[in-house]
């Protein structure tokens, strides 16, 4: 089943976001995220130079309520663990009340790729590779 045309426009967004901060994020992976309500965009967040703040934690910070039952897009899975000890991506995305995360590739770290799992498992709705191919080369 293929993705709708918005999951896919509003993925680019996302995508065009991580592009955007390509070679500033180390160690971290750049990311881009865009949390849209009622097919408006709300907010949009990339990856902080040397990678934090992560994209999430930008796009949910200035959408406040507004994340409440929206969708993410983010062009990563979202983490499920960070090494900082701070809440993960996923727990964020959950405690913020988004009904639905969009991502277009897996996270390849071990140790963070259970985002989905998390999500799911909190009743997110939760949809995988979604324009995959362009998000793994991010």
């Amino acid at each position: 089943m293929s993705a709708p045309d918005t999951d896919i426009a509003w993925m680019a967004r996302s995508i065009e976001l991580a592009r955007a901060q390509l070679g500033q994020t180390a160690p971290n992976p750049s990311v881009g995220c865009i949390i849209v309500a009622d097919n408006k965009q709300v907010s949009e967040g990339a990856t902080g130079n040397g990678g934090r703040p992560h994209a999430e934690e930008i796009a949910l910070s200035l959408a406040g309520d507004h994340a409440r039952g929206a969708t993410a897009y983010v062009s990563l899975e979202p983490c499920s663990e960070r090494s900082s000890g701070v809440s993960s991506c996923a727990q964020l995305l959950i405690d913020a009340g988004v009904a639905r995360v969009v991502f277009g590739c897996a996270d390849p770290n071990p140790d963070a790729s259970d985002g989905l799992v998390m999500l799911t498992d909190a009743g997110v709705e939760g949809g995988a590779s979604v324009l995959q191919e362009e998000a793994s080369g991010v």
